[in-house]
């Protein structure tokens, strides 16, 4: 640790850092920070830096609100755009301490490892791979509308503002060290895709975090919006999160076994198993808003039915392709969540769901090749097969009953997540809006 430290200031010395922004999430996931003059980062790092917890969501109240940063040297990086003749400013993430000296048990980075040390506990390490869509919109005279800044469709290559825009993302993403294995335009008017390299979950969550904070600001020097919400236009596809993952033991794939027709593992079986039995639970906090709900609908590849398979993208999880020669690459793609989700939390859920499925032996059903989109209700009862909750609301009942869900996150954080998501479903459900107003105002 000293070593790597002493590594860091002699890149700041180096880089011409003059401030430091140390950055956390929140429960719903939010980054905040606190900037630093540098030559306060020596002390960060020794004693942390304080800040009042009962400002941000989800974490201390007022009589109990004094809280400490301590820096992840592992997570240094100049922001590019910040570059200034006042010198250049650099970012670490950092883990929320309580004055008592201990992580603070609510603190989402705190929650992902504690979750990964039981994984490690029974020798596996959690390797994660989101894939995260997202839309650029236009402003009007000023104002933000969901109005699609390009015409492009899937794969499509375009020579409009949106190469250009997409080429800035991923040179930003790549100089905070974060490796880009793709970026494209998706289906949607003015949707996009970027990918960046598998990797141990913690490290990839950084990156998700990181990666969002990034696209929003350079769409702004683009004078665009960058969103991540679900589904912001009825009618056309909306942005998910894709995530595939895999369980090592060392530099082995635990998920690969040659002799299985679907290249998978006991352990593999036994994963997608558990993340199936509590797909309704996890749902909560996989896909956290009112407008999440409505884009898990049938018609637009979002994945409603709990199932599985190989090469059905209507199946909740999806086995992809394992490449010739390369049992490492074995993974499973879960397809619910979106990237409105705290991904710290949605890392844990999804691990702890995974490993409560290798503890209790769970097979999961045969898979469905079909068409899920294509079965009536009559089909799907005959085959068991389930969905995911139809409505926020629905989700957090769901999320109630689960004592998994609640283990993971810990009773404290557990309730203060239920009650913010249950005030956002309160206020949603009392609002009147135009659909309404356009539907009934003058027919009764």
């Amino acid at each position: 640790m000293a070593q790597a430290k002493n590594e860091i200031f002699e890149r700041v010395e180096k880089d011409g850092v003059k401030f430091v922004n140390l950055q956390f999430t929140d429960l719903l996931g939010m980054v905040k920070s606190i900037t630093l003059p540098a030559r306060h980062l020596d002390n960060a790092f020794q004693n942390g830096a304080w800040f009042d917890g009962s400002s941000v969501e989800g974490f201390a109240r007022i009589h109990e609100s004094d809280m400490y940063l301590k820096p992840d040297a592992s997570t240094y990086a100049v922001i590019p755009w910040l570059d200034s003749d006042k010198g250049q400013t650099a970012r670490f993430i950092c883990d929320v301490y309580s004055p008592d000296g201990k992580p603070f048990a609510g603190d989402p980075r705190h929650i992902l490892k504690r979750t990964l040390a039981e994984a490690e506990s029974m020798g596996f390490e959690y390797k994660t791979g989101p894939e995260i869509e997202f839309f650029l919109f236009r402003r009007e005279n000023g104002a933000l509308k969901p109005l699609p800044h390009d015409t492009g469709g899937y794969f499509d290559f375009t020579s409009d503002k949106a190469y250009d825009v997409r080429r800035d993302m991923n040179v930003a993403v790549e100089a905070f060290g974060i490796n880009v294995e793709a970026s494209h335009h998706e289906v949607a008017l003015g949707q996009h895709e970027i990918d960046f390299r598998y990797d141990n979950a913690l490290r990839s969550a950084d990156a998700t975090s990181t990666v969002r904070f990034v696209l929003k600001a350079i769409a702004q020097r683009h004078d665009l919006h960058a969103t991540f919400m679900a589904k912001p236009i009825a009618g056309i596809n909306g942005s998910g999160m894709h995530v595939h993952q895999s369980l090592f033991r060392g530099a082995d794939n635990a998920f690969y076994d040659a002799s299985d027709k679907y290249g998978l593992s006991k352990e593999a079986y036994s994963f997608i198993a558990g993340q199936l039995a509590h797909a309704k639970s996890m749902a909560g906090i996989l896909s956290p808003t009112v407008n999440s709900f409505k884009r898990l609908v049938p018609g637009y590849e979002a994945p409603v039915y709990i199932s599985w398979a190989r090469i059905n993208r209507s199946a909740l999880i999806r086995i992809p392709k394992i490449s010739a020669g390369k049992p490492g690459s074995t993974r499973i793609e879960l397809r619910c969540p979106d990237s409105t989700c705290n991904i710290y939390l949605a890392f844990a859920v999804m691990l702890r769901a995974g490993l409560a499925g290798i503890k209790q032996g769970l097979v999961p059903p045969e898979p469905v090749e079909e068409n899920l989109f294509h079965f009536d209700d009559k089909k799907l009862e005959a085959m068991k097969i389930a969905t995911l909750p139809h409505s926020l609301w629905d989700a957090l009942k769901e999320m109630k009953a689960d004592p998994v869900i609640r283990e993971t996150l810990g009773d404290s954080t557990f309730a203060k997540y239920v009650e913010a998501k249950t005030e956002e479903w309160d206020s949603f459900r009392l609002h009147v809006t135009q659909w309404e107003l356009d539907q009934y105002l003058e027919k009764y």
